[in-house]
């Protein structure tokens, strides 16, 4: 099984610990109520939120369920972290969010995983993830469970000014209005909930300080997103919003850890 420099998350469990931040952060709970209405301690939640442990299963989903967000999805992640976590298939970070990969197991003989990866965001980015079917589920005749409801946008326009799209679930099914690559190799988009009305920025594949800002083509202030360790270095991150109607200019800046000159793209809603 490859090894990590000390430090340094597999990029699977990276994902998977910060889409479980997300959901937490969604859920309004601190480590304390949230030991208290699952079945796990403070301290192991505090050790699956920050990647040192891999969650068992039913930690995924009983906080998929506190989170409102359907378990189908959040088991894809743990799928992908738990395969590269044994050995079971080769740990690489996707260059594109939404890259759709067929790839053979680790293992090469005889086994086939196709990976339909529909990233998010936590997803900033919402909490759309991948459906992961292995070649032993393919025969599986059990009915799916029902898609659990979407939930229910917490804020509109100019209340999501400075809300993290998160907490306020306008990540469930937001737009890519654009993305850049930067000369750093830092993956950026803009992103955009027309349930919300307004936008947000996004970026992975980043540095320990590298910074990213949103702001209105028409003038506010901005609303910035910086990456402090390595855990977050490996993870989506995202500015928080900015109202923005249809008709209206987003526009995001990366500020690399190095000092160079500051990268802009722009989109309009």
């Amino acid at each position: 099984m490859t090894r990590n420099p000390p430090g340094e998350l597999p990029p699977e469990r990276a994902r998977l610990a910060s889409a479980l931040r997300e959901l937490r952060t969604g859920t309004g709970l601190s480590l304390a109520a949230l030991a208290t209405k699952t079945t796990f301690s403070k301290s192991s939640w505090e050790r699956y939120l920050n990647g040192r442990t891999l969650p068992p299963r039913q930690a995924v989903q009983e906080l998929c369920r506190l989170g409102g967000v359907p378990e189908a999805r959040c088991l894809a992640l743990w799928e992908l972290a738990e395969s590269e976590w044994s050995g079971r298939t080769a740990a690489a970070p996707p260059a594109d969010p939404t890259a759709v990969e067929v790839r053979p197991a680790a293992t090469g003989k005889g086994r086939l995983m196709a990976v339909l990866a529909s990233v998010c965001a936590l997803a900033a980015g919402g909490l759309s993830v991948a459906l992961v079917f292995l070649a032993g589920q393919a025969t599986d005749s059990r009915p799916a469970p029902p898609p659990s409801a979407a939930p229910t946008p917490r804020c509109r326009g100019l209340s999501c000014e400075g809300m993290s799209p998160m907490a306020m679930k306008c990540g469930t099914t937001p737009l890519t209005l654009a993305s850049h690559r930067t000369s750093t190799g830092a993956h950026l988009e803009l992103r955009y909930s027309d349930t919300c009305e307004a936008g947000w920025a996004r970026m992975w594949s980043t540095r320990v300080g590298d910074r990213l800002e949103l702001t209105r083509t028409s003038g506010n202030r901005p609303h910035s997103a910086r990456i402090t360790d390595g855990i977050a270095a490996q993870s989506y991150i995202f500015t928080p919003m900015t109202e923005a109607h249809p008709g209206t200019t987003v526009r995001a800046c990366f500020r690399p850890m190095t000092g160079g000159d500051r990268e802009c793209f722009e989109a309009r809603v």
